[in-house]
């Protein structure tokens, strides 16, 4: 069983909330748009493995750690990260490619500021959107997300709202 914290769009922000509602995570991934190098840092201070991608206001300080997309594996699940990807059914031309390319059971994008987690049955798959964790941007409520990889099995997730922005 892995615990993940996932996160997007700080923009250079990190709120201390975070960081208490992530303590039982075992893992955080960020979904782009850290805003600077220092956000990764501190999320990765600690015992927990940060998995992230950058996003398109992210500087060389992030890229040079960080890639425009993750493909991997967490338990059983296959999981794929890119910061710009739509949602379903309207991914952009470039995600859409890639879901086909690795079919991932979980996608995960940021971008939009948009909180959103729903299955994609044409995809088989599940894609989430933790919406956005900082004080830039349109959205008007900051928020996480918090959930469970048991073998095949995602659940107990649970949304975090943080405040205002």
């Amino acid at each position: 069983m892995t615990r993940i914290g996932l996160i997007s769009d700080t923009h250079g922000y990190l709120d201390d909330a975070v960081m208490v509602h992530f303590t039982s995570c075992d893992e955080i991934w960020h979904a782009g748009d850290f805003g600077d190098i220092g956000v990764a840092t501190r999320l990765a201070a600690g015992s927990h493995r940060l998995r992230g991608v950058y996003g398109n206001i992210d500087g060389q300080d992030v890229r040079a750690d960080y890639q425009e997309q993750l493909v991997f594996t967490c338990e059983k699940v296959k999981v794929m990260i890119r910061h710009i990807g739509g949602a379903p059914p309207n991914y952009n031309p470039a995600t859409r490619k890639e879901l086909l390319v690795h079919r991932p059971g979980l996608f995960i994008a940021g971008h939009s500021h948009i909180l959103k987690v729903m299955f994609d049955e044409k995809m088989n798959c599940l894609h989430m959107n933790p919406g956005a964790a900082g004080k830039h941007g349109w959205h008007k409520v900051r928020t996480v997300l918090r959930f469970v990889i048991d073998g095949e099995k995602m659940k107990d997730c649970e949304v975090i709202e943080l405040g205002k922005k």
